[in-house]
Order: C-alpha cells, then sequence, then structure tokens
C-alpha cells in the first residue's frame, strides 16, 4: 500500500441500535442508564438513551483498521466526545493521512465522526497506523 500525506480513508458508516448499546452495556458492565433507559435519559436533559462514547470509538476504530489492513496495523487511536450519538442514527467515520515517516513505515491520520444530523460525534481524531512494508 503506497500512502501519501492528503491520502483520504474510505469512510465507513454505521446505524447504531438500541439492541447494540443494549448489547454493548453487557459486554462493557457499562449500564448507565443514559444508555438504556429513555425517561432517565430525558429526565437529565438528553433527547432519549445515547451510545455509549467507547462503541462510537469502536466503530472509529474499525474504519481506521479497514483502511490500514486491519487490526493488528492499528498502533493507537485518540479522540474527544464531543456530542452524543442517539440510537437509529448512522455515524460516518472518516480520516486523512497527516504524515508519513517511510523511514519507519508509520502513517498519522487525522480522523473525524458525524452523526446522521451532520453533528460532529468525535472530534480531535487522531490515529497512527504501520503500513505494509
Amino acid at each position: 500500500m503506497t500512502v501519501a500525506v492528503g491520502d483520504e480513508m474510505t469512510p465507513l458508516d454505521r446505524t447504531v441500535t438500541q439492541d447494540q448499546v443494549n448489547a454493548y452495556a453487557d459486554a462493557s458492565g457499562d449500564h448507565n442508564p443514559i444508555h438504556l433507559d429513555v425517561d432517565f435519559a430525558r429526565s437529565v436533559g438528553l433527547p432519549g438513551t445515547i451510545a455509549h462514547g467507547l462503541l462510537e470509538m469502536g466503530i472509529l476504530t474499525e474504519a481506521v483498521a479497514r483502511w490500514a489492513g486491519g487490526f493488528d496495523s492499528v498502533v493507537s487511536v485518540s479522540c474527544r466526545f464531543s456530542k452524543p450519538l442517539l440510537p437509529g442514527a448512522t455515524i460516518t467515520c472518516s480520516g486523512r493521512v497527516t504524515d508519513v515517516d517511510d523511514a519507519t513505515g508509520i502513517a498519522g491520520l487525522e480522523l473525524s465522526a458525524l452523526s446522521s444530523s451532520g453533528d460532529p460525534v468525535l472530534t480531535n481524531g487522531r490515529a497512527t497506523v504501520r503500513l505494509p512494508l
């Protein structure tokens, strides 16, 4: 794979359902009612239940891994959780190569994730990937 600064990742779209949020709560042990109970979520000012931030970050990491050729190529991923993602919404993850070190085979990417409403749900995203030599 030849990679240059400015190259773009193929965007990954994923619609997140309440069933996925529930399954993530069971898998992670995070049963905070803002993720599971619509009435509770609304009582604290949210429009409804929201997806776990780390569920969203997992989807972002999947987008990076698909582009980089597999999860074993992903060195690091970081981001800021900026807006809630509601079940039923689609998250679109994208990225752009910001630097390439040909000597080490390492590339840096700038990442973003938008909800289907156009809101940035993950910001300040960065990834480092190991490129095939």
